[in-house]
């Protein structure tokens, strides 16, 4: 039975995406144990001391969803592919192997790049050990025992190298159909996911920029000239989150956030509003909740969320994580509520009450989905997250 009350708690009133500001220790750190002169021990101590900080900070923000930072992490979309028997790295894969609608791949054909990192699927995909359970465990360590079933763990979007290497993302002598290939995918992240639950995680979010891709106009542009059919491309994607997430316990918040990029100088890769993806995004993924970026107009009207069914939740990323600039806390209230008369006079009409009990808010997304992290400081992060607060409290007397 289909709960008719939105997931929460978590997530969070105040909450955020995950990632959080490296401190310079850590990043020198770990720099050294890339050039040898660190064991992964000696590091991982930093980790803990640098992690247990963090969460320090988040508690004193007066944030519940805590996370650790994502400080093991190089990208925020390491854990999955990098751990899957079947998956290869390559240093260098050709510039061709990427898809040239993927924006970031424009980018480095600007600069003269003939090829990048990436991992390809050379064999049958199976999960031989654990993505995130490590993380999970070692953060728990680090927290209290009432926070548990609070901490969130973040994860790489299944589709990820699907939708980057296109036609190259596996050999047709291994899968001979996507279907094929994603059976295993979905296998790997249901047992992850069953196994990070039997551990007590009751909050998971799936990072996701590709499913903002179709959000563009230009992105979807670019795939028609490729020949390839967006709409058929963006069902199968659907299909995948369903099949991962079919029949998880009511216990457990799975929520999907979509980013428009976040690389370190503040650049974002695509535009355009929700209006292409709503009704898939909402009433077709059988996701918990929704983290979306609304920080600036390239994101699109609140008319989307019209869409939006009574037992689901809405994270509004209106707080930038790009810039150190602060927004106006009178200002983000009145768009808190700009979103609740949308929700309320969507499709299923409910009350303007019953529209800001689906609506929690964040910053857009993560301080540093790459380990450099934005331009903004520590000191920067702090002061965003406590606005984030502050704002909810403004708002919701369950802060």
């Amino acid at each position: 039975m289909v709960s008719s009350t939105p997931h929460l708690f978590p997530p969070f009133r105040a909450d955020h995406i995950g990632s959080l500001k490296r401190p310079a220790k850590l990043l020198a750190k770990r720099k050294e144990r890339d050039d040898g002169k660190l064991t992964t021990e000696e590091l991982k101590a930093v980790e803990d001391e640098s992690i247990a900080a963090i969460v320090e900070m988040q508690r004193e923000a007066g944030i519940k969803s805590i996370t650790d930072g994502e400080f093991r992490r190089h990208m925020f979309y390491d854990g999955v592919f990098d751990n899957l028997d079947g998956m290869k790295y390559i240093p260098v894969v050709p510039i061709d192997w990427f898809m040239d609608y993927v924006p970031d791949i424009d980018a480095f054909k600007k600069q003269n790049f003939k090829g990048a990192a990436s991992y390809i699927c050379e064999s049958k995909l199976k999960r031989t050990k654990p993505f995130y359970v490590s993380q999970y465990e070692a953060l728990k360590a680090l927290t209290k025992p009432e926070e548990h079933k609070n901490l969130k763990i973040t994860m790489c979007a299944p589709e990820w190298f699907h939708l980057r290497h296109g036609p190259y993302a596996y050999p047709k002598s291994v899968y001979s159909t996507d279907d094929e290939y994603f059976a295993d995918v979905v296998q790997a992240y249901r047992e992850e996911i069953q196994d990070l639950y039997k551990l007590g995680c009751r909050n998971i979010q799936f990072d996701d920029p590709l499913l903002a891709y179709f959000c563009s106009e230009k992105m979807l542009k670019g795939m028609e000239e490729r020949g390839v059919d967006h709409k058929a491309l963006l069902a199968l994607y659907v299909k995948v989150y369903n099949d991962i997430l079919k029949g998880h316990p009511e216990d457990i918040t799975l929520g999907i956030h979509l980013c428009r990029g976040n690389f370190r100088d503040g650049r974002h890769f695509s535009e355009g509003g929700y209006d292409n993806i709503a009704i898939s995004l909402f009433r077709d993924i059988a996701a918990d909740t929704y983290y979306l970026e609304y920080e600036t107009e390239r994101a699109g009207t609140f008319e989307p969320l019209r869409w939006l069914p009574r037992n689901k939740s809405v994270v509004l990323g209106i707080i930038s994580s790009k810039f150190p600039k602060m927004e106006d806390k009178d200002e983000l209230v009145k768009k808190v509520h700009a979103a609740a008369e949308v929700i309320a006079n969507g499709e299923e009409k409910r009350s303007k009450e019953e529209a800001l009990n689906q609506i929690c808010i964040s910053p857009q997304c993560g301080f540093a989905s790459h380990a450099d992290g934005n331009p903004v400081t520590e000191e920067d992060v702090v002061k965003k997250l406590r606005l984030v607060v502050d704002t909810a409290k403004a708002i919701w007397p369950d802060v």
